[in-house]
């Protein structure tokens, strides 16, 4: 049995394509892995505080030297790296705001990101990613159409979460895209045929 943790990042209620096409493929894993379990945090009904001064204190100072400010400062990112470390698959469902990600997932990602917990640095091999042996599914969704190479080039998002996924040590990765939400239909609904045939194989492959 495998433990799916699904990240979903809009702000909207109703509507969200990135929640369409994640929920296609939740759906579709379970169809043949019934017995795996997910885990869904909803960035916007269960929103992830910014970090602070005293999180970022406790990040650097070792747990054994944590006082009672300490660690409450650093309990939620103790709980979001546990529920990260003891996930299998990491399924991020995710808008492009303005070129780049959510504010609700910036504060989830700055939250999960910390020396020694999900990186490592050594001053001769440099930095080491700790999130090692996992898959991640990443549907993003924008508003135009950023496989335009005219727009292309504007598309802050994918090669944001490409690099931090790498840089975690999460290299099995793939990005699952729809476009045109907002300004063009047929390009948002030939995306959404593509998200789901692709989805589809990933289903099988895993199989």
């Amino acid at each position: 049995m495998a433990r799916l943790l699904r990240i979903d990042a809009s702000s909207r209620v109703h509507g969200s394509h990135s929640w369409e096409i994640a929920d296609y493929f939740q759906n579709q894993w379970l169809q043949q892995h019934p017995d795996d379990e997910v885990v869904v945090r909803n960035l916007r009904r269960d929103p992830v505080p910014n970090i602070e001064d005293a999180t970022i204190t406790g990040f650097y100072t070792p747990s054994t030297e944590h006082d009672a400010e300490l660690q409450a400062a650093t309990a939620l990112s103790d709980q979001l790296i546990d529920e990260l470390m003891s996930s299998d698959i990491l399924l991020i469902s995710t808008p492009m705001y303005n070129f780049s990600v959510p504010s609700a997932l910036k504060a989830w990602i700055d939250q999960i990101v910390r020396i020694g917990y999900t990186f490592d640095f050594d001053p001769e091999s440099g930095f080491k990613g700790l999130v090692e042996g996992k898959r991640a599914v990443v549907v993003t969704a924008s508003g135009a159409v950023f496989s335009n190479p005219a727009m292309s080039a504007l598309n802050f998002l994918d090669p944001y979460l490409r690099t931090l996924l790498g840089f975690l040590g999460i290299t099995d990765s793939n990005f699952i895209t729809v476009e045109g939400t907002t300004m063009d239909e047929a390009a948002m609904e030939s995306s959404k045929r593509n998200a789901r045939e692709s989805i589809d194989k990933l289903v099988l492959e895993a199989l």
